[in-house]
Formats: C-alpha cells, sequence, structure tokens
C-alpha cells in the first residue's frame, strides 16, 4: 500500500482507488473491504472532491507564482478572453506558448462550466508564466 501521509486523500480513498484502478466494480470492491457497495461510492466520491482540490491548489499556487497577473471579468466572450491573453503577453515581452486555437481551446476547457453562451459567468484571475504557460484560478471551481 503507499503511504498516504503526504497527500489529500486517506488510505481508504487510495485502497478503493487502487481496485477500482485494477478493474475491479463497486460490488466487488465493496466486498473485498467488507463493507457495502453505497459506502465504496461515497469513498470515491469524497476522494475525487479531495483530488479536485488539490489540482485547484495547484492551479492558484502557479497562478500566484505568475510574474504576470491580471482579472478577466463575469461576462467577458472567450475571444475577449484570449485577445486579453495576447495582448498581456506582448505587454511584457511574454511569449504565450499556444497559438490562438490552443490558446482558446485550453481556456474553455478549464472553464467550461464557467460559462453560459460563450461568456464567463464569473471573475477569473490569470496568470503568465515567464515561460508562456497561462495558468487560469476561478475561486470555488466545481
Amino acid at each position: 500500500m503507499v503511504s498516504t501521509d503526504a497527500t489529500v486523500l486517506t488510505e481508504r480513498q487510495v485502497e478503493v482507488l487502487e481496485l477500482r484502478e485494477k478493474g475491479f466494480t463497486q460490488r466487488e470492491v465493496a466486498e473485498r473491504l467488507g463493507t457495502t457497495d453505497s459506502n465504496v461510492s461515497a469513498v470515491e466520491r469524497a476522494a475525487a472532491e479531495n483530488i479536485e482540490k488539490a489540482r485547484q491548489t495547484l492551479e492558484l499556487v502557479r497562478m500566484l507564482k505568475s510574474p504576470v497577473r491580471f482579472t478577466i471579468e463575469a461576462g467577458t466572450s472567450f475571444d475577449t478572453l484570449v485577445d486579453t491573453v495576447y495582448d498581456y503577453g506582448d505587454e511584457t515581452g511574454t511569449k504565450i506558448q499556444y497559438c490562438r486555437p490552443e490558446l482558446y481551446t485550453h481556456l474553455f476547457g478549464v472553464l467550461r462550466s464557467e460559462t453560459t453562451q460563450n461568456k464567463l459567468d464569473r471573475d477569473v484571475e490569470v496568470g503568465l508564466s515567464n515561460d508562456g504557460e497561462v495558468e487560469v484560478h476561478v475561486d470555488g471551481i466545481e
């Protein structure tokens, strides 16, 4: 068993995730661990939430470490968002590591749940790293 001391996952969550990754059904995992299917489902759900929080934490830290940071307001279209990222890159001499379609796809992938009709529903914090990576953070993104 992998040590969970330095992670956000509990030992039980790792145990369940390992078995599920090996192809066991929830019922098989439950039988193996002496619990119920619904308990296994709850453990998986909690693990997924912990993993998402850890991912968001990493995104926030990367964004905070970015030398170029700015806020994009709710209601901004994705076309304007992409233009703004390139404008900040130009202003600061940062070569963005994405061509326009790639940047659009990257940003939409991260922000899909925060958009309606191709516009942001919430303010978004954006950071540009020295090597042109684009980091995005939205408080409470699920």
